[in-house]
């Protein structure tokens, strides 16, 4: 027994156990931390269009919801900034509301649009915020201030009592869903585990590849076996992904053409990955991979797939920016389910790869390998004198 607790593989393997806990447990409960308590970090657009009563509940409602409320935009913009992610709900104040507020036997109507293509934390969120408003739309109708408004609108005192006491069921929400995810909870982590998967086996592979060039480089040369790498990755980045994005297809299909675009993006977020798992690796060689892991565990609340980015912490937000699985989660959102800002999330990752191919010719141009030297073998000896 002391014979093993003495050896370096046990040492190693006790060392990653707790090193792994340290990690794991340190970031997640950092990066989570920021869940509800940074829920006023979150966007509601509301758009009136009434500027008598409906003014008057906006102001009402901005100072009592804890959201970052934005009343500036239009309809139009709303919707684009919903669109786009950077709004999470957009609420809708018709121009009609304080006409139909006074009127006897009519429904007040307010929309309220969601964007479901998001972490289902963001969605659920805000299905919770629209109850919330009406109930407080209702609430807020029988108080005296809207009472008030009423009578102040030449309304009789008498009338506007009898109605203000019966508007429970004058409101009414009217969600409009955008971008609807297909039910069931594997398709709502799709995205988050094509994402991984391809990431974490990049990871993997950068660290075996990384110790095949530096045994090949003394053979090869030291930039042929750099460019050769370089093309087997790209290779491999094309056709390892067409595994895990089939097996996704098979179990939920959405035509050839969006499983084209999902196999480019993961076949591009691949070699990205190699590349940025690479820099460690070249740096550190097999120990790259003890870098790796923590900042593999960062992405998995740095990618915004459960935590959006506008509530992430500093660190993890800084990272986002850099992350590989953020701007491929963020385009599997769009290209699965539906969504804005494509194009920016392409560029994204895009300029990761460049900067992280750049990084890594840099630190092999710089950097030497010390190779094995080779047994001298004895010269043969002749057999007769």
């Amino acid at each position: 027994m002391k014979s093993f607790l003495k050896h370096k593989g046990i040492l190693g393997g006790v060392f990653m156990m707790i090193f792994y806990q340290i990690i794991m447990i340190g970031i997640f409960m950092g990066g989570y931390s920021s869940m509800p308590k940074d829920i006023d970090k979150l966007t509601v657009a509301i758009v009136n269009e009434d500027q008598q009563a409906g003014a008057t509940f906006v102001k009402e409602i901005q100072a009592q919801m804890p959201f970052h409320v934005v009343t500036n935009l239009s309809l139009e913009q709303a919707k684009q900034e919903l669109e786009d992610r950077s709004t999470h709900l957009v609420m809708h104040i018709p121009q009609d509301f304080t006409q139909k507020l006074s009127a006897q036997g009519e429904q007040v109507k307010l929309d309220f649009f969601i964007n479901q293509s998001n972490p289902a934390t963001v969605s659920s969120t805000m299905q919770n915020v629209v109850t919330q408003i009406t109930n407080k739309i209702s609430t807020q109708l029988q108080t005296q201030s809207f009472d008030g408004i009423l009578q102040g609108m030449k309304v009789p005192e008498a009338q506007a009592q009898q109605m203000v006491a019966g508007v429970m069921n004058k409101v009414d929400a009217n969600v409009v869903t955008t971008n609807p995810q297909p039910a069931g909870m594997h398709n709502q982590m799709a995205p988050m585990f094509l994402t991984m998967s391809s990431y974490v086996g990049a990871m993997i592979y950068s660290m075996m590849s990384i110790g095949a060039l530096n045994q090949l480089r003394s053979r090869l040369g030291k930039w042929k076996a750099f460019l050769s790498l370089q093309g087997v990755n790209v290779l491999l980045s094309l056709i390892a992904p067409l595994v895990g994005v089939s097996l996704y297809f098979a179990v939920h299909g959405y035509g050839a053409e969006t499983f084209m675009k999902v196999w480019m993006v993961h076949s591009l977020e691949m070699f990205v990955a190699i590349e940025f798992t690479s820099i460690c690796c070249l740096l550190l060689g097999q120990a790259g991979m003890i870098v790796n892991l923590p900042i593999l565990l960062t992405q998995t609340i740095a990618n915004g797939s459960v935590v959006p980015q506008e509530m992430m912490s500093g660190v993890f937000k800084a990272v986002s920016y850099i992350s590989p699985m953020f701007y491929t989660l963020h385009l599997d959102y769009n290209l699965l389910f539906g969504g804005g800002k494509t194009g920016v999330y392409l560029t994204g990752l895009v300029l990761v790869g460049l900067g992280a191919l750049l990084i890594n010719t840099l630190i092999h141009l710089f950097k030497t390998v010390k190779q094995p030297k080779e047994a001298i073998e004895p010269a043969p000896q002749p057999l007769f004198m």
